[in-house]
């Protein structure tokens, strides 16, 4: 495993979605659209309150799934180019840690940001992996968030620098017509899902006592 660092991890999401880009940018493609037909309903919603909260909360199971799988589709990317495939968007398991994961971090950040901008993104930084602590080891929301502080201690200063790179690298993409999202956004979470695996296994490989063993396989079998 290399080390960690805002080149490495670039270099290698690049590497990784030359060697089957068209492939990678469908599936981005097909999240985009269905994340946008979701988002067109629920703006569609009739103006019956009852009725408006069922398509809220319809919106929001489906969204949550849709993130699920575009996260188990790139973790089993990074892990094996070769054998990833769309079926891997359908990822349901741990529905509930991921929603709850999702909601507790995006309000947190969102609140640092608020208040002031230096502690929101801090929190990003820390936070960077529970998302894919979720899907990848299949830990709880809280679990999954003390995880991902210890997995970056050391390191949140080039993994912040590397967030940064990831921002502008797809305002880059949204400026080309968003067309050039199709490439900055599978490069993107490619790179971070490597920042992941390092930093994951060089903390699990320093012994520390608070870290959850990894998996014994790259991925599970549904990704």
């Amino acid at each position: 495993m290399n080390t960690f660092s805002v080149g490495t991890a670039l270099r290698f999401g690049w590497e990784t979605f030359k060697k089957r880009p068209w492939f990678l940018v469908g599936a981005t493609l097909l999240v985009f659209v269905l994340s946008w037909i979701i988002s067109a309903i629920q703006n569609a919603q009739s103006g019956v309150a009852v009725l408006g909260f069922v398509i809220f909360l319809v919106a929001l199971a489906m969204s949550t799934l849709i993130d699920m799988g575009f996260t188990a589709l790139y973790l089993h990317a990074h892990d094996d180019i070769s054998t990833v495939s769309l079926s891997d968007l359908w990822h349901p398991k741990s529905f509930w840690q991921y929603l709850v994961a999702t909601i507790l971090v995006s309000f947190l950040v969102i609140a640092g940001l608020i208040l002031l901008i230096v502690p929101g993104l801090i929190l990003v930084t820390l936070f960077a992996f529970v998302k894919l602590l979720v899907i990848d080891r299949n830990l709880g929301p809280i679990e999954a968030m003390k995880e991902s502080v210890q997995i970056t201690r050391g390191h949140r200063l080039d993994l912040f620098l590397l967030i940064l790179s990831l921002i502008a690298i797809n305002i880059l993409g949204a400026i080309a017509l968003l067309i050039g999202l199709l490439l900055t956004v599978p490069v993107s979470v490619l790179a971070l899902v490597h920042a992941y695996r390092t930093l994951a296994h060089t903390t699990a490989t320093s012994g520390h006592p608070h870290t959850t063993q990894l998996p014994r396989t790259p991925h599970t079998s549904s990704i």
